[in-house]
C-alpha cells in the first residue's frame, strides 16, 4: 500500500483501503501466533463464556491495538517533516531496506522470527483475562505481529507525517486496527476452529516474503536515482511487469521450498526475482510522471530566487512548488494533478517554480520555507504579477479546485 493516491479518489476509498490493508495483514503468518492467545483470552472455545461477553473482550482488545496505532500516527503527524526529511536519508533506507529483506529471508524460512516462547506467554497474561486484560493484551498484540505489519504501517506513517495531521495520523491507524480485528472479532463470535499449518502456510509465508522484498526496493527508490527512474505511466509497461509477476509465479516463487533439492532452491529462487521485479515495476509504473496525449510540457525553474526573478522580467503571475522526494502527496500532484492537459494549458500563463525541500541542507532553502509560510509539504503558492501572495495551498488539490484556484492569480 502506498500513499501517493491514498486519498486520490475520495476520503471513503482511502479509509477503506487502510481497513482492508489491516484485515490482509491479520491474515499473514506474523499474526498466527496471536490466534490461540487471543481464543483463550476470549474464552471463544469455551462454553462458559457467553457469545456477548466474548464479543466484548474482543472490542476492547481491537481498542487497545488501535490506542497503540493511534499513537504512532499521532507521532508521525507531529514528527512531521523530520520524519520525512529520513526518507531522503541513506543512512537512514538502507537499514530499513535491509531489515524488510531479512524479514523476507525469515518468511522464506532462512530462520525464525518471533518472540522467545517465553516472552509469548508472559504477554498473553498482561492485565490477566477481564476486560482490562483484553485491553492491555490488545496494547502490546503488535509487538508479535510486527514482521508483517511493518510495511503496511510503514507505508501509513509515511504518509501522515507529510500531512502533519494529528486527525488524519490517529484516524488512519484507527481504521487500520479495526482492519485487523475483523478477524479476532470472527474468533470471538463464531468460534473460529484454528486451521493446521501445513503447505498453504509456506506459501503464504512465500508470498509476504515476495511483498517484503518489493516494500524494501520501494524505500530504496528515494535514495538510490536509478530505482526512482524506473518505470514508465503507459499501458504496455503495466502489462509488461504483471506479465513479468506472473512468470515468477510460475517458476515457483510461491509454491516451490527453499527446503528441497539444488534445482528446486534455484528455480524458487529465480521465481522469486522475475515476481519481485515485476511487482517493482508494477508500482514503479504506477508512481511514473503521467502525461497527457496533446497536454502541453510543463517547464518548472528550480530555485526560488531564479524563478522568481524570471517572473518579473515577464511580468506574469508565479507559482511556487515547494515538495520534496519523500513527500508522498508532492508525487501525488504530479501524478493526479499536472498531468491533466486542462490543468497544464491553465499554469502555461505562470513562470513556475520549484523549491526542493528534500533535505535541510540549504540555508537558502529553509529560508525560503520561513519566508513563504510552506510549513508543510506540499506547499502551493499562488503569487500575482505584482509580487503579492494571491492563494497558499498546503495539501494535495484536485484538478478541477487547482483550475478555480489559478484564476485568483493575474
Amino acid at each position: 500500500m502506498s500513499g501517493a493516491g491514498l486519498f486520490a479518489h475520495g476520503w471513503f476509498w482511502a479509509y477503506a483501503s487502510v481497513f482492508v490493508g489491516g484485515f490482509l495483514t491479520s491474515l499473514t503468518p506474523c499474526v498466527y501466533p496471536l490466534i490461540p492467545i487471543t481464543v483463550s483470552l476470549f474464552g471463544a472455545r469455551g462454553d462458559d463464556v457467553p457469545r456477548r461477553r466474548a464479543i466484548a473482550l474482543a472490542s476492547l482488545y481491537v481498542a487497545g491495538i488501535g490506542v497503540m496505532y493511534a499513537i504512532l500516527g499521532i507521532g508521525s503527524a507531529l514528527a512531521g517533516r523530520a520524519f520525512g526529511t529520513f526518507m531522503a536519508n541513506p543512512w537512514v533506507m538502507a537499514p530499513i531496506a535491509a531489515l524488510f529483506a531479512i524479514m523476507a529471508a525469515s518468511m522464506f524460512g532462512a530462520f525464525e522470527l518471533a518472540l522467545p516462547s517465553s516472552l509469548q506467554q508472559r504477554v498473553s497474561k498482561i492485565g490477566g483475562r477481564g476486560f482490562a486484560g483484553a485491553f492491555a493484551m490488545g496494547l502490546v498484540g503488535g509487538i508479535i505481529a510486527a514482521p508483517c505489519t511493518g510495511p503496511v504501517l510503514a507505508s501509513i506513517l509515511a504518509y501522515v507525517a507529510t500531512t502533519k495531521s494529528v486527525m488524519l495520523g490517529g484516524s488512519l491507524l484507527v481504521t487500520y486496527a479495526l482492519g485487523m480485528g475483523v478477524l479476532f472479532f470472527a474468533i470471538a463470535a463464531f468460534a473460529v476452529a484454528l486451521p493446521k499449518s501445513g503447505a498453504w502456510m509456506d506459501g503464504v509465508k512465500s508470498f509476504f516474503g515476495i511483498v517484503m522484498l518489493v516494500a524494501a526496493l520501494y524505500f530504496l527508490r528515494n535514495v538510490i536515482p536509478p530505482l526512482a527512474n524506473v518505470g514508465r505511466a503507459s499501458r504496455a509497461w503495466l502489462v509488461g511487469s504483471l506479465a513479468l509477476a506472473a512468470i515468477g509465479g510460475l517458476l515457483g516463487a510461491v509454491h516451490l521450498s527453499f527446503h528441497d533439492g539444488v534445482l528446486v532452491r534455484a528455480r524458487k529462487g529465480l521465481g522469486v526475482a522475475v515476481m519481485v521485479c515485476g511487482l517493482f515495476g508494477v508500482i514503479a509504473g504506477v508512481l511514473a510522471p503521467k502525461h497527457e496525449s496533446g497536454a502541453p510540457i510543463i517547464a518548472w525553474v528550480h530555485g526560488e530566487d531564479e524563478g522568481l526573478k524570471v517572473a518579473r522580467a515577464l511580468h506574469r503571475p508565479a507559482l511556487l512548488d515547494f515538495y520534496a522526494d519523500w513527500c508522498l502527496p508532492c508525487k501525488e500532484l504530479e501524478l493526479k494533478t499536472f498531468s491533466r492537459t486542462e490543468v497544464a494549458r491553465a499554469l502555461e500563463r505562470f513562470t513556475l517554480v520549484k523549491v526542493n525541500c528534500t533535505t535541510d541542507d540549504d540555508p537558502a532553502v529553509a529560508a525560503a520555507k520561513k519566508r513563504w509560510g510552506a510549513e508543510t509539504l506540499p506547499t502551493l503558492i499562488l503569487v500575482d504579477a505584482d509580487g503579492k501572495v494571491a492563494r497558499k495551498i498546503d495539501h494535495f488539490v484536485q484538478p478541477a479546485e487547482l483550475l478555480k484556484l489559478l484564476g485568483d492569480a493575474s
